[in-house]
């Protein structure tokens, strides 16, 4: 299903190109850098420690094998990973079986924010969602505290006409806080 990208691929933010690729475990550290250099996930736990690092490790082992997902990086000319995010396909019943394609965990290093990183990995998975995986809807969730990612996301054409719910289940083996 999603195995049908074709990458690696360029694409250009303002004036230079990225290189966005599916992910390999030698990423990982790189994303969860990514992922704990932004407040609102560092808040939820997301830290680069070596106490977390069997869990991502986990986590990416199962996303790079599951075929209705993708995890992908953006890296600069040098090779350092400046972009993630995670896509998956969801089929679906609702709007005549239309497939979904999620957008999740959509970051970019806080030191190249505003380079057009962002806009041209959301163009580039609104290009693939049409061409690719004929997916007629490109939905993605973002924080209530997230205004200016929210902005971001209108910018490009986005519409925020739904409102999200979650339940945070607690697991029979997890630690109780």
């Amino acid at each position: 299903m999603i195995e049908t990208l074709s990458l690696p691929i360029s694409v250009t933010a303002r004036e230079r190109n990225v290189l966005v690729r599916r992910a390999t475990p030698h990423d990982l550290d790189a994303i969860v850098r990514l992922l704990s250099d932004d407040p609102i996930s560092a808040g939820r736990g997301d830290v680069a420690n070596e106490d977390a690092a069997a869990a991502y490790a986990a986590a990416l082992h199962q996303i790079i094998g599951d075929p209705s997902n993708e995890l992908i990086v953006a890296s600069d000319r040098r090779g350092g990973v400046v972009g993630t995010l995670q896509l998956t396909v969801i089929p679906g019943m609702a709007r005549r079986g239309s497939t979904r394609l999620l957008v999740e965990a959509v970051r970019v290093a806080s030191t190249k924010r505003s380079s057009g990183i962002g806009s041209a990995l959301m163009r580039w998975v609104v290009e693939q969602a049409a061409v690719e995986l004929r997916a007629p809807l490109v939905q993605l969730t973002s924080d209530a505290a997230r205004v200016d990612a929210h902005r971001f996301y209108s910018r490009l054409g986005f519409v925020d006409s739904h409102v999200g719910f979650k339940f945070t289940v607690t697991l029979p083996d997890s630690p109780t806080t």
